[in-house]
């Protein structure tokens, strides 16, 4: 069937989840996939993930069924929020959350710390690097946290917040996908 896909690893290994057709959801391909689990090593217990532009929901399931105590994904599509949350119901997701609203709005409300954050925005519209600035400057990263993004690969990610620092990147056909570590930037107390 066609806008289904298989989660890879973990509690859920080999379930699908549907999405809604719709141009903007561009769910990461599987193998890309694997690599970035591959990247976080695989077991995610205890961490708190935070999935912008969820679309499909891959991204977060995949960390649900990887042991992530908590789950966020953030989209604004009506239709993939319902299909979200279908998938979240049939998967007895009880550790996943579905906020339907824009990233940018979301970034601007009451932050809390995540220790993972994938970033997968729609294409062509520069909004990466926008969306980490707000994560670094509003809060939302714990002080090792990990941020995952996954962009066309034409776009340069220039901007990033300094105290980031790539861990791993590669591409796989129009897309490039990167892993940075946050390091706290706080400076020292004399």
């Amino acid at each position: 069937m066609k806008n289904e896909l298989r989660i890879i690893g973990g509690s859920w290994r080999g379930r699908k989840i549907r999405f809604p057709d719709a141009p903007e959801l561009r769910p990461t391909p599987d193998r890309v996939r694997e690599t970035l689990f591959n990247w976080l090593r695989q077991d995610l217990e205890g961490l708190s993930c935070l999935d912008l532009y969820a679309g499909s929901g891959a991204l977060g399931l995949e960390a649900a069924s990887r042991r992530a105590a908590r789950v966020v994904q953030v989209e604004r599509n009506a239709a993939a929020c319902v299909a979200l949350k279908q998938n979240c119901a049939v998967l007895e997701a009880t550790r996943v959350e579905v906020a339907q609203m824009d990233v940018f709005r979301f970034l601007a409300g009451p932050a809390e710390p995540f220790d993972v954050v994938f970033l997968d925005p729609p294409f062509q519209q520069n909004l990466a690097v926008p969306c980490c600035r707000l994560l670094e400057e509003n809060g939302w990263l714990a002080p090792a946290a990990r941020i995952y993004i996954e962009t066309e690969k034409e776009l340069a990610l220039e901007g990033l917040p300094e105290n980031w620092h790539i861990q791993r990147g590669k591409q796989a056909g129009a897309v490039a996908y990167h892993l940075y570590q946050r390091s706290d930037a706080r400076p020292n107390s004399p």
